[in-house]
């Protein structure tokens, strides 16, 4: 069963799908004039710059801030992929994988721009008045809907349905297990139960519980996990140099095998490092829109902003952190994978401290992301069920005992089969492809509009151009479309009654 997974893995993250992916974040970078470059100041401006802001903090009961989606979404990606994840891409793709992480990173800033800003353009209400957005979304609305693309229809369809799959891979549950085995001992499957129960009880009060966690936890862990990686990194200075050149040699030659690293070719580099970048960052997955529409924002673009923001700050800083904390301590060739490794290479100067360092910021990176998982797991769920209310709460109920319970479920089979941490990014690889391949297609199939959308902001906060006063910044905006949209969700709200009216509730 083993070799099967790495085998489907190497089969489905090979050259074409990895090439799709590159093309795809080149033309939107490209095509943009290189704006994630030419205007990082302004990235930073209004993302960073404006924490403090009335805007960044705008919301009602019916939306979340801004900070408040990005806070989510960057609990969602920063977490124990930049721990494991990344030390596992450089065990098993070498040097090599660091540059193929950085560049879907630099590529995907501009990706998660796209896919936000149509997430917001595109958001929806539910019969509450509840924002929702997200690919199924602009899949329906501005394929099915706005384009008159029948295949707007199934992308919407199997986009969810893989997004949900990739539950199986069980969240977080595993490296932390890992982590604290490695360190003090503990039984990874003790270990790993209790950790479900935690993120059960976080989980139980919903959406806004989640929010409030994340709000509260990743700035705080963020500034931490940084500041001992670079006290680490700088110690080690004077090896510096030589990773560097390391990693940009061995991205188009491969790896030569030595010590416990059995050399990895520039495929593997390249299926490692793309891979494990996306899976961190998650730009192109089409998860962060699914908290950024609900945002209450003034511009598609300007809450686009905060999603370019988050792939920086998890994957060309976080990821950064571990990847030359790794490469400068010298335990690449050690044989070490996944969390194991990267405790080592804070072992080399922090000694015992590390493993109880490493541990707590697991223990929060983990929390920060199951529980940003969790909002966007529901929020498909309650997408795909939306014609079926009681059906979907009672799934949604069923959903938060199924989700913490998958960490034990991945965590034993792995620990009782003889496995280890490469396994567990195996699956996470595999079950990532799906909702990245509709996902990109569906932002390809939209990238006019998206441009449409692109131009108006550039005018308006850039100076770039004419104000139409005609365009509509949101979709909803049209009154002619918010006409329709109301009356879908009319008839919708009528379900529910009826629903819930024959259920005797």
């Amino acid at each position: 069963m083993g070799d099967f997974l790495i085998s489907l893995n190497n089969f489905i993250w090979g050259a074409p799908f990895i090439l799709f992916v590159m093309i795809i974040g080149l033309y939107f970078t490209a095509r943009s004039g290189f704006f994630t470059f030419t205007h990082f100041g302004h990235v930073m401006k209004n993302t960073l710059g404006s924490l403090t802001s009335k805007e960044a903090r705008k919301k009602d009961e019916k939306s979340v801030s801004p900070f408040e989606a990005v806070c989510v979404a960057i609990g969602g990606c920063v977490g124990c992929a930049n721990i494991a994840g990344v030390a596992t891409a450089m065990a098993t793709g070498g040097y090599g994988a660091v540059f193929w992480l950085w560049l879907w990173a630099f590529f995907g800033m501009m990706v998660k721009i796209v896919e936000v800003a149509l997430g917001c353009y595109y958001r929806s209400k539910d019969e509450n008045e509840n924002y929702y957005g997200g690919p199924m979304y602009y899949m329906e609305k501005g394929i099915l809907r706005d384009m008159g693309l029948k295949i707007g229809g199934p992308l919407a369809i199997c986009f969810s349905f893989f997004f949900v799959l990739q539950t199986v891979q069980g969240s977080q549950g595993f490296t932390i297990a890992e982590i604290l085995h490695a360190s003090f001992g503990w039984n990874m499957v003790v270990v790993v139960s209790i950790y479900s129960a935690v993120v059960l009880y976080l989980i139980w009060s919903g959406r806004q519980g989640a929010v409030n966690f994340a709000t509260k936890c990743v700035p705080f862990m963020c500034v931490i996990y940084l500041l001992a990686g670079i006290v680490l990194t700088i110690l080690n200075i004077q090896n510096l140099p030589s990773a560097i050149v390391s990693i940009f040699h061995d991205a188009f030659t491969g790896s030569a095998a030595f010590g416990g690293f059995l050399g990895a070719s520039v495929i593997q580099a390249m299926n490692s490092g793309v891979s494990r970048s996306m899976n961190s960052n998650e730009a192109g997955m089409g998860s962060s829109p699914l908290i950024h529409g609900s945002a209450d924002c003034e511009h598609p673009i300007r809450q686009g902003l905060w999603g370019s923001f988050e792939v920086f700050v998890d994957t060309l800083i976080v990821c950064s952190v571990t990847a030359l904390a790794v490469a400068c301590s010298g335990v690449l060739d050690t044989g070490l994978t996944g969390a194991t490794l990267t405790i080592a290479a804070y072992e080399t100067m922090f000694g015992s401290f590390a493993a109880y360092f490493i541990a707590i910021m697991a223990v929060m990176f983990g929390l920060t992301t199951t529980t940003g998982y969790y909002v966007y797991y529901t929020t498909v769920i309650k997408y795909m069920f939306r014609h079926k209310p009681v059906l979907r709460d009672k799934i949604v109920t069923i959903f938060k005992i199924y989700f913490p319970l998958m960490n034990v479920v991945v965590t034993a089979y792995i620990v009782f089969t003889g496995q280890d941490a490469t396994m567990f990014w195996t699956i996470v690889s595999i079950v990532t492809a799906g909702p990245v391949a509709f996902n990109l297609i569906a932002l390809f199939i939209l990238r006019n509009k998206f441009f449409v959308i692109f131009k108006d902001y550039q005018a308006r906060y850039l100076g770039k151009g004419k104000v139409d006063p005609n365009f509509y910044v949101f979709y909803e905006d049209n009154p002619q479309i918010a006409a329709q949209e109301e009356a879908i969700r009319a008839e919708l709200r009528k379900e529910v009654a009826d629903a819930y009216s024959a259920s005797g509730k």
